[in-house]
């Protein structure tokens, strides 16, 4: 599982996907750090939000269809486009 780190305001995570669902719920993205473990890697900085550990375990644990994590696919699409632009921004 990538790496996942909290303190008071801040939420880091290495994982692409988890970043674009967490987005779309709401949290801000912060920054992006490069990985000190792995330069190919890079870590995702979130702004917290109280319900972050709720939104994590139904992405992780919700039935199949369960309306917690159904999300409207353009909304997807639009997250994606956006992260992987800021995400290229910060290779170069």
């Amino acid at each position: 599982m990538p790496s996942q780190k909290t303190n008071k305001d801040l939420y880091y995570t290495s994982s692409f996907h988890t970043t674009i669902f967490l987005m779309i719920h709401g949290m801000i993205l912060v920054s992006i750090q490069p990985s000190s473990n792995n330069p190919n890697r890079s870590v995702f900085v979130l702004k917290d939000i109280p319900n972050r550990k709720d939104l994590l375990r139904e992405l992780n644990f919700a039935k199949e269809n369960s309306p917690s994590v159904l999300v409207d696919f353009r909304k997807v699409v639009a997250t994606t486009k956006s992260l992987k632009e800021k995400l290229y921004q910060e290779k170069f």
